[in-house]
C-alpha cells in the first residue's frame, strides 16, 4: 500500500467517527460516565474535535510533514541504567523521563512505567505513521525490573503494543493497569497480568496506592471502536510521596477535584504538546498554559512536562510547548523551580 494512503487511513482511526494486588472502590470519584449507546464518554459529554473543515487540512498537512525534521526537539542525555537498575533496592523517589508520555518512576519501593513506547513509529501499520525525532532515553535492555505499568488510553501513541509484549516477555510478573475496556487487547498479545479499573478505583502493589482516576479525552484504535474502551489519569500515593500522571487530556473541572481530594502531590507529569490546531485539539489536549493550571488545580509542588517533541503529531513548532510552559510558570507558585523541563533520558529526584 502506497505509503501516504497509508498515512491517510492512519489519521483517520485517530479521529473521532503479582505482589499482593486487590481492587476496591475509592468512593471519592464517580464511576466513568457512558452514552445510551454504552460507549465511554466524558463528564462534559462528547468531544466535538473540531469541524470537518479543521480536521482534514490538518490530516492533509500531517502527510505534508512525512519527511519534517527534528529541529527543536529536545535533547537526549546518556543514561546507561546503572543508578536506575541499583535504587530499585533503595527508591530514592526518582523520575527519568524516557520520551513522550514515557516516565520510568521508581517511588515507595516500586519500580513503574507510564504509558511506555519505544517503537519508531507508533501505528497499526509498522513503519508507518508519526516518526521519532528522539530515541528513548533509556535503551530497553537497561530498564531496571519493571513491577507494573500505567496506561492511559489506547492511542497507538500511548498503548504500544510491541512494548507490551517485550516488557511482559522480559517479567511474567510485571502487572498492567489499564483503564475498563482495554484488558481483553492485551491479553490477546498473551499479556496475562492485567488489571482493569474505573474511575474511582485503586488497588495497592506493596506499600503503594495506585488510584484510576478522571480524565478529559476519548479512545480509538479502529474506524469503529470510538469510546469502547475508557480513558484515564493515575495517581501512586505511599507514605513518602504523591505523584500524578494526567497521561493525556484536555482542561476540565476534575483537576480541581483530583487535588482537592488526593492532593497535595509531590509530582505531577502534565502533557504540553499536541494542542494545534486548536480548534481541533482544546477540548483534549492541554496546551502548556493550560498544563500550568492544572498542576496548580492539582497542588502540584512540581509539575513535570510530557507530551512534546518526541513525536510528529501536531502543527505546533517542537520548541514551542517546553519555552510556553516555562513563561507560563514563571508567573506562578511554581516558578522555575517548579517547572520542570528534563531532558530526554534525564533522572532527577523528588
Amino acid at each position: 500500500m502506497h505509503r501516504y494512503t497509508i498515512c491517510l487511513l492512519l489519521s483517520l482511526t485517530l479521529l473521532p467517527v503479582s505482589s499482593f494486588l486487590h481492587g476496591e472502590s475509592e468512593a471519592l470519584f464517580t464511576s466513568a460516565p457512558r452514552g445510551d449507546d454504552g460507549r465511554f464518554t466524558n463528564t462534559a459529554g462528547d468531544l466535538t474535535h473540531g469541524t470537518f473543515g479543521v480536521r482534514f487540512p490538518f490530516i492533509l498537512r500531517r502527510l505534508g510533514t512525512y519527511f519534517r525534521s527534528g529541529d527543536g526537539a529536545p535533547l537526549r542525555v546518556a543514561n546507561d541504567g546503572a543508578f536506575l537498575r541499583e535504587n530499585a533496592r533503595h527508591s530514592k523517589p526518582t523520575v527519568t523521563w524516557i520520551g513522550h508520555a514515557t516516565l520510568l518512576v521508581q517511588v515507595e519501593h516500586v519500580t513503574f512505567l507510564t504509558d511506555p513506547t519505544w517503537s519508531k513509529r507508533p501505528s497499526p501499520v509498522p513503519g508507518v505513521g508519526p516518526k521519532r525525532f528522539v530515541a528513548p532515553g533509556l535503551e530497553f535492555d537497561d530498564l531496571p525490573p519493571v513491577d507494573f505499568v500505567l496506561i492511559s488510553h489506547n492511542h497507538y501513541d500511548h498503548l504500544d503494543l510491541p512494548t507490551l509484549r517485550a516488557l511482559a516477555q522480559r517479567d511474567a510478573d510485571t502487572v498492567f493497569f489499564v483503564p475498563l475496556g482495554n484488558g481483553d487487547l492485551l491479553r490477546s498479545q498473551g499479556i496475562t497480568q492485567v488489571r482493569e479499573l474505573d474511575w474511582g478505583q485503586t488497588a495497592t502493589y506493596k506499600g503503594a496506592t495506585i488510584h484510576c482516576l478522571p480524565s478529559q479525552h476519548w479512545s480509538k484504535r479502529s474506524l469503529t471502536d470510538d469510546r469502547m474502551a475508557l480513558w484515564s489519569s493515575w495517581a501512586v500515593t505511599g507514605n513518602e510521596r504523591r505523584f500524578y500522571f494526567a497521561g493525556d487530556t484536555g482542561y476540565f473541572p476534575g483537576f480541581e477535584d483530583i487535588g482537592r481530594k488526593l492532593g497535595p502531590f509531590d509530582l505531577a507529569a502534565v502533557p504540553i504538546g499536541a494542542y494545534e490546531p486548536r480548534a481541533m485539539m482544546r477540548e483534549s489536549h492541554l496546551n502548556p498554559e493550560e498544563a500550568v493550571r492544572a498542576a496548580q488545580d492539582l497542588r502540584a509542588e512540581r509539575a513535570l512536562a510530557i507530551h512534546f517533541g518526541t513525536f510528529d503529531l501536531s502543527d505546533e513548532p517542537l520548541d514551542e510547548p517546553p519555552r510556553r510552559f516555562r513563561d507560563a510558570a514563571a508567573d506562578t507558585e511554581l516558578g522555575d523551580a517548579g517547572a520542570w523541563l528534563l531532558n530526554i533520558g534525564e533522572t532527577r529526584e523528588f
